[in-house]
């Protein structure tokens, strides 16, 4: 019985039995070639045998396994592999289809090819997963034919396997590179305080004993006539802490992600370039409530807790209460800080309830309110509008970026720093300020 589950006929088996059925009927109305419907039905007989023959006298004619890493970046292409292998004594024909996890929502998938005898192939594609959490992979279906190509072999091959799917380390790992390769100037400010070093000139004083003599500036002694050396600024360890926004506001989608997504990546990799750069990196998350704190530390293992406790966030689309998030930061975090909090204001009313527990936060810490710029509007402005509607729709999606914009300016008036940034963008823009922000010295 299982060789008959896994039999299929072929569209070639369809065509040759449209022909036995229309050589008959033929026959029946000219007797005199119903020897030759006959001929053709015996040979059609002798085809499928040795076609059925050829597929399941070998008991295991190809085998196949799957190849990918055992975590998967969100919102990033991940590769996968698969390397099938031919044990037929000739070459066959396969269609490959690979059952992918349901949340890819993907099932046209297909590769076909022609293997040789103990020829091995390997097929490779790539997911987007756009969720966090676990991907179960299924097994790999292969239907496998002769040249003849009457009959259909299928073969359910490889093992099932869970993949997690966490925040955007591949986003991490770039601009780790660049800031290990001190390449961050290209995407922020030129000045860069390198963290640690105490090579970052400030100003040039007076010699006094028990200066370095090897900070001597030579020149200014030479038109001073007294001895100077060069005073360079004195680093900490600073502590920088993302804290992010799980509520409603957060579920808007950009290219899949959530803007709650783009804001946990973000928040990796910010926290990455600070312990690379020597700062203290912490996690805020809060809804309703505040959901969770993991304090700031620059301690080895910080980068894999933060990482893991980014890939556990959930939502439960609530209402944020900025009010329960000021009273925990209050309490929890007693050093002066870098705020980064990631939410998002749609108009100046939603700003202004928020306001006062900003400005309370602002009063202990140096606050930066990262918010989005909603890219389907910014399309709507920069189309033609050709009728009435399209120019009513059009003055509303201008209306909405300037209200935006005057956001961003009610914050600056009371001194809260702010990013007004595209999704996509949001990696980039953070360390923007970061470098900015340190740069000036004022963290």
């Amino acid at each position: 019985m299982r060789l008959f589950k896994a039999l299929y006929f072929s569209p070639r088996f369809h065509t040759l039995a449209f022909v036995l059925v229309f050589s008959y009927i033929f026959a029946y109305l000219l007797p005199a070639v119903s020897i030759i419907a006959d001929l053709l039905l015996y040979f059609s007989l002798a085809l499928l045998i040795i076609d059925y023959c050829w597929l399941f006298l070998t008991k295991k004619g190809l085998s196949a396994e799957r190849h990918c890493a055992e975590k998967f970046s969100n919102g990033d292409e991940n590769q996968v592999s698969v390397w099938v292998e031919n044990h037929y004594a000739n070459p066959v024909g396969i269609a490959l289809y690979d059952e992918l996890p349901e949340q890819l929502q993907i099932r046209d998938q297909q590769f076909s090819t022609t293997l040789k005898t103990g020829e091995v192939k390997e097929f490779n594609y790539s997911i987007r997963p756009t969720k966090r959490g676990e991907y179960h992979f299924g097994n790999i279906n292969l239907l496998v034919n002769t040249p003849i190509g009457l009959l259909k072999r299928r073969y359910i091959l490889g093992t099932e396997k869970t993949v997690s799917v966490y925040p955007s380390f591949v986003q991490m790992r770039k601009y780790e590179l660049l800031a290990l390769s001190n390449q961050l100037q290209a995407f922020g400010v030129k000045k860069i305080r390198r963290i640690g070093n105490n090579m970052e000139f400030e100003q040039i004083k007076n010699y006094v004993s028990g200066d370095d003599y090897r900070k001597v500036n030579w020149k200014a002694t030479a038109r001073k006539a007294a001895l100077m050396v060069n005073q360079y600024q004195d680093e900490r360890s600073q502590q920088v802490y993302s804290v992010i926004d799980k509520g409603r506001v957060m579920q808007m989608p950009f290219e899949g992600l959530s803007l709650l997504d783009y804001a946990i990546n973000a928040s990796l990799v910010i926290s990455n370039i600070a312990l690379k750069k020597g700062d203290k990196a912490g996690i805020i998350t809060f809804q309703h409530k505040v959901n969770s704190i993991l304090p700031a530390s620059s301690r080895n293992m910080q980068l894999n807790l933060i990482l893991e406790h980014l890939y556990k966030q959930k939502t439960a689309y609530k209402e944020s209460d900025f009010g329960q998030l000021y009273a925990n930061i209050k309490r929890k975090v007693t050093q002066r800080s870098l705020i980064l909090l990631y939410t998002n204001f749609e108009s100046l009313s939603a700003l202004h309830r928020q306001l006062p527990y900003l400005k309370r936060i602002r009063q202990h810490h140096l606050l930066v309110c990262i918010f989005f710029e909603n890219t389907e509007v910014t399309k709507l402005t920069k189309s033609k509008a050709s009728d009435l509607e399209e120019v009513y729709t059009k003055g509303i999606a201008e209306q909405l970026l300037l209200e935006k914009r005057l956001i961003a300016k009610e914050l600056q008036r009371h001194g809260i720093h702010s990013i007004l940034t595209p999704p996509e963008q949001l990696s980039v823009n953070t360390i923007n300020k970061y470098l900015e922000l340190k740069s000036r010295g004022l963290i």
